[in-house]
């Protein structure tokens, strides 16, 4: 699956990218984040039930910072836990492009979502957020319903 990543770096057409269940880890979303950066094209990015954990979501959050051009972002059950919803947080605060992320399943918990909640309190753009599955608590709930 990386070696599409790999070929497609020099072709830069790709405009949708499904990668799920393909067990990629921290060591693949860090490639595919090297391509994210780099890409002016790609619109969407499909990561789902990769094994990123906290490491690779810090990877993938670093090349959302200054793009512009991804629209949808699935991290569904990676198991970025609190670290990696904090990265991906501070990302979207930077991140006018994304509209729609899908964290469902990632064992995120109230300081992941409290980040989450802070980003969405300057992030414009974001219209979907999936956090269902996740151990969000009363209190990361109250941040995320405040930040609406």
């Amino acid at each position: 699956a990386l070696g599409i990543v790999r070929v497609e770096r020099q072709r830069n057409k790709l405009t949708s990218l499904g990668l799920g269940g393909c067990s990629i880890g921290p060591t693949g979303a860090a490639e595919i984040a090297e391509y994210v950066s780099g890409s002016g094209v790609l619109k969407s990015l499909d990561l789902d039930d990769n094994h990123v954990g906290a490491e690779g979501a810090a990877a993938i959050a670093e090349a959302l910072r200054g793009n512009g051009v991804l629209k949808t972002l699935d991290l569904n059950g990676n198991k970025i836990g609190d670290e990696g919803a904090k990265a991906i947080g501070g990302a979207l605060a930077d991140n006018a492009g994304l509209t729609n992320l899908v964290l469902y399943d990632n064992r995120i918990g109230n300081e992941g979502a409290k980040a989450l909640a802070a980003a969405l309190r300057v992030n414009e753009v974001l219209t979907e957020l999936d956090l269902s599955y996740n151990d969000i608590e009363d209190t990361g709930a109250e941040a995320l319903a405040s930040a609406l």
